[in-house]
């Protein structure tokens, strides 16, 4: 048995090769309180407030940790400015009070604060609107520990020092403010390994089939393994549905064996986002960009030396797992960020592009032309029937709560199970799972010791051998689990050598993502664990094949599989890269689709 690492669990928190196929063969035929379906940002908040507090939890996801919407984002972790205008206030105060216990207690090592501009661009009418929609903002966010800055006006000297990218004759001064930001997918894979550290069990390219269902409850599922073939039965008293724009079909399969025909269904709305990827001296900025753009928002977020900038709002009714972006949606930001800019971006600059889906609730408009710009962010979570329960919509930076919210009614589903009443809650559920729930007290992994490292970075990078700015690279993705990484580079000097000219992953972080993180697939490292497939300009294919062996040497891959790991991994750029030739959704889907997946 492999021993716990340094984390507070009981567990170990690796998910490596050996303690996968140790937990499917623990879960085949066997039994848990809670099934979780999902392995993104929100099933893998549930399986970690399940295991913190006490309960048997295992994760099934079809195929990596964050893999959807959870790894193609805008990498914010925000209050939601724009929201302020819809009059959510009390969305936006929850988000600015999940953004401070990120960036303080739960994740420093992956959360940082970020300053954005609002250029002012209309005169002082705008100037006063605007700022007073700022200031708001700025209250609510608090002057208490983990605030991380307020607004200040700018005039159009003081902008264009700031600013020069900006175009003195559109815009006329600015007002900043400060947000903060994240790697999306690598704080997923954090909450994963935290969850595993406390007990559960995090089985990735593993599909549920079937829903179990007795007696018009819902208490286990049929599940397949696509790296063993193995499909096995895991029972439960209650299954959370945490699937975002695959709500519907995971409800769908309790539909055919449930007595409680009455039950609500969610109904998703899928709202597709792209983001383009620009190196940083393209664009003469020292901070962040927001400007309004109906019926979106742009972004321009600073991403090491690159830019991301986003992001369009349409509706997508294509393949879920592999959201297209076209010629038209790439046209269309450059257009928007260009209104701004004085050197206009063309397609030329783009290193990279990605393409996500936005899981909104639909609620019970029926018109299907209502804009998913203006759906809501407020999560919903549903008793689908007996033993199931969907959770939907929402926003990233609130994860930690709607994952408190679905806990709390499926352990009354857990209760209900064995014929006893579940506990009596406040009149708010909301209130309920903030006083059960102990995610709000439980660093992620890689925190605890972050900020200990982070003192002595120039100490540990000389020990190391390693330039300070790739120390510091190592340091904001793993926080303390930088032993982990810098244990393989002082076993073998060449893991100590950079994966790919001109950025900063270094070789090492290849094996360990495979031992410590999940990673199963050379998509997994090269699209996730790292971000080359969008910060470079090749997509990753020119690392493929060292990637690819380094990973084999891991997991036993022969030669034949890694070749077939590189070949699947080039189609899938070429077929992107085609999509975004295309002129609509329909045939960039087509494209796109003319790469296969390669997990069975």
């Amino acid at each position: 048995m492999t021993q716990p690492d340094a984390s507070d669990g009981a567990h170990d928190s690796r998910l490596g090769p050996s303690q996968r196929a140790a937990w499917l063969d623990e879960l085949s035929g066997g039994r848990v309180d809670v099934i979780v379906i999902g392995g993104g940002v929100t099933g893998a908040g549930c399986a970690l407030d399940l295991a913190l507090r006490g309960r048997s939890v295992a994760l099934l996801e079809q195929r990596d940790l964050a893999s959807g919407t959870s790894s193609r984002s805008s990498k914010l972790i925000h209050g939601g400015l724009r929201y302020l205008q819809r009059l959510e206030f009390g969305l936006v105060k929850e988000s600015l009070a999940e953004r401070r216990l990120l960036l303080g207690r739960l994740a420093p090592h992956l959360v940082r604060p970020v300053q954005f501009l609002y250029p002012i661009r209309r005169g002082w009418r705008e100037r006063l609107r605007t700022g007073a929609g700022i200031a708001l903002y700025s209250a609510m966010a608090g002057h208490k520990q983990h605030s991380i800055g307020t607004h200040r006006h700018l005039g159009a000297r003081r902008m264009q020092r700031l600013a020069p990218a900006l175009d003195p004759e559109v815009v006329r001064g600015g007002i900043t403010y400060w947000d903060g930001q994240a790697d999306d997918a690598r704080l997923v894979v954090a909450i994963a390994r935290t969850a595993a550290a406390h007990g559960a069990r995090i089985l990735t390219s593993t599909r549920v089939q079937e829903l179990l269902v007795t007696d018009g409850a819902v208490r286990g599922v049929i599940a397949h393994c696509g790296e063993t073939g193995r499909t096995f039965k895991l029972e439960a008293d209650a299954v959370i549905n945490a699937t975002g724009v695959w709500t519907s079909q995971i409800e769908q399969l309790a539909e055919r064996d449930s007595t409680d025909a009455a039950a609500p269904r969610t109904r998703i709305r899928a709202s597709k986002g792209i983001h383009l990827v620009v190196p940083a001296e393209r664009i003469d900025l020292d901070c962040g960009l927001i400007v309004p753009t109906p019926p979106s928002v742009l972004f321009v977020v600073p991403w090491g030396n690159r830019w991301i900038i986003g992001t369009t709002d349409s509706d997508w009714d294509l393949d879920n797992a592999h959201p297209a972006a076209s010629s038209a949606d790439i046209e269309m930001l450059l257009e928007r960020v260009n209104s701004v800019l004085a050197d206009p971006l063309t397609r030329d600059d783009i290193c990279g592009v990605y393409a996500g889906l936005r899981p909104l609730v639909a609620g019970d408009s029926p018109s299907v032309n209502e804009m998913s710009a203006k759906l809501s962010r407020e999560h919903v979570v549903t008793r689908v029937a007996p033993g199931l329960i969907s959770v939907a919509g929402g926003k990233y930076t609130t994860y930690r709560v709607m994952a408190a919210d679905t806990v709390e009614l499926a352990l009354a589903e857990v209760e209900a199970a064995h014929g006893r009443r579940p506990p009596k809650l406040p009149h708010r559920r909301r209130d309920a799972a903030a006083h059960r729930s102990k995610t709000t007290i439980t660093p992620l992994v890689g925190a605890k010791g972050y900020e200990e490292r982070r003192r002595r970075h120039d100490e540990i990078a000389a020990r190391a051998g390693l330039s300070r700015a790739t120390l510091v690279h190592l340091l904001n993705r793993h926080g303390d689990q930088i032993d982990e990484v810098l244990k393989l580079v002082a076993t073998r000097g060449d893991l100590g050598e950079p994966l790919a000219p001109g950025h900063l992953y270094l070789r090492a972080e290849v094996t360990h993502a495979v031992r410590s993180e999940g990673a199963l697939h050379l998509d997994d490292v090269l699209t996730r664990r790292t971000r080359l497939s969008v910060e470079s300009w090749d997509r990753g294919v020119d690392v493929a094949q060292d990637t690819a062996e380094l990973m084999g040497a891991e997991l036993g891959w022969s030669p034949e599989a890694i070749e077939r790991e590189v070949w699947h991994y080039q189609a899938r750029v070429e077929a992107e890269r085609e999509s975004q030739n295309r002129p609509d959704d329909q045939t960039a889907d087509a494209a796109r689709l003319g790469a296969p997946d390669i997990r069975r």
